[in-house]
């Protein structure tokens, strides 16, 4: 079973700009996958609000029962966050190479128009070859 069920990239204005599936069972429709992006986005917004902390960055961890959800934002604003197995370790890391590799390979891209949908090919060769790397990492663990 895979540790990672799906990653969301979400925009500064909760716009769901990338998500990618990687379990094999309870797939999401389109509608679905959109609705949970605003929603997070909304929650996260929230979060940042109603903390008693001051300077607080939102949400970074939510736990269920049945997946944890693992959020980073960026200074932007745009929020990643990864879907997987309940008490999956170190994912703050994979988030954080995930934004590297948006960086390098997204927003360096020319043809790449801000807060659109991400469409770039090496982007997801290298999300893949990251994500299988994790997934070998963490069985070694």
């Amino acid at each position: 079973m895979a540790a990672i069920y799906s990653l969301f990239i979400i925009n500064k204005s909760g716009g769901l700009i990338f998500y990618k599936d990687y379990g094999s069972t309870g797939r999401m429709d389109t509608n679905d996958t959109l609705r949970l992006a605003s929603l997070w986005h909304s929650m996260h917004a929230i979060s940042q609000q109603l903390s008693p902390i001051a300077g607080c960055s939102g949400i970074e961890l939510l736990e269920a029962d049945t997946f944890d959800l693992h959020c980073f934002q960026s200074l932007t604003g745009t929020k990643f966050f990864v879907v997987c197995e309940p008490g999956t370790l170190y994912m703050d890391g994979l988030l954080k190479m995930i934004y590297e590799l948006y960086t390098d390979y997204v927003l360096k891209n020319p043809f790449y128009e801000m807060e659109m949908p991400i469409r770039c090919e090496l982007f997801d060769l290298s999300l893949s070859q990251a994500i299988q790397k994790d997934r070998v990492a963490l069985l070694g663990r």
